[in-house]
């Protein structure tokens, strides 16, 4: 992003296995941090049932695994065959994770337009308790799940590829495919952090109680950057990231 990736690997230069190693856990940890990253992980977290901070973690670290996964899978044969996926795939893929993208922000607008984010008062004794409303039942294995299958179509993203070609600069091919593991490994690793500390900040007071005024701000900012990454993706709009 904004050539921080490029600096950060420049570190790598004639240096030692384990300098390389390193570098490949920082190229994780800030991965995460590319805007699709974001403005999946904020409506993902956003729009779920418990938000939580442990909760949040959890679909974090399935989305992140996911992630990783097709991050390694897709990245083994440009490191050992030096063969890429045709331009027309990547696009689709590009193409399926704005689609994502765009089912978050508009799932997370739908709850918020039924109300589900509406603030309950409480009376403990003497004082006054409230919580933001964000409904029951919710079935976490298939949330999860879910997240698993979020992080499959965004590992085939572009923004992971930048990683894989910086990775696949390391001449030395047993070095390489351990950097792309650690990559993946550590990619997961700051995608549930993230989601953890997302998670823990909504349901802090006094951004739990404003959650209702924050919703729909945060779906429409995120449901304008999908469609605009669709368009990106396809070259109709530029891609400075």
């Amino acid at each position: 992003m904004f050539g921080l990736d490029d600096r950060i690997v420049a570190f790598s230069d004639g240096g030692s296995i384990w300098i390389v190693l390193a570098v490949a856990v920082l190229l994780g940890l800030r991965h995460a941090t590319d805007p699709d990253h974001l403005a999946a992980v904020s409506t993902l977290v956003a729009g779920g049932r418990d938000r939580a901070g442990r909760r949040a973690s959890e679909l974090g670290l399935a989305w992140g695994l996911g992630h990783g996964l097709t991050l390694f899978v897709f990245g083994l044969p440009i490191l050992l065959l030096d063969s890429y996926l045709p331009e027309r795939v990547q696009q689709g893929a590009e193409t399926a994770l704005a689609i994502v993208i765009v089912y978050l922000a508009v799932r997370l607008l739908i709850r918020w337009r039924r109300g589900a984010f509406h603030e309950h008062t409480h009376t403990h004794g003497d004082l006054d308790h409230s919580h933001v409303h964000v409904g029951h039942g919710h079935r976490h294995a298939r949330g999860r799940l879910g997240a698993f299958g979020i992080g499959l179509v965004h590992g085939m993203g572009g923004s992971a590829g930048v990683g894989i070609l910086l990775v696949a600069s390391i001449e030395s091919t047993a070095l390489s495919v351990a950097s792309l593991a650690v990559l993946a490994v550590f990619t997961a690793v700051s995608m549930t952090m993230l989601s953890g500390s997302f998670g823990r900040a909504l349901v802090a007071r006094p951004v739990s109680a404003a959650f209702g005024g924050v919703a729909p701000v945060l779906g429409t900012a995120s449901l304008a950057f999908g469609i605009w990454y669709a368009t990106a993706a396809w070259s109709l709009a530029p891609y400075p990231f």
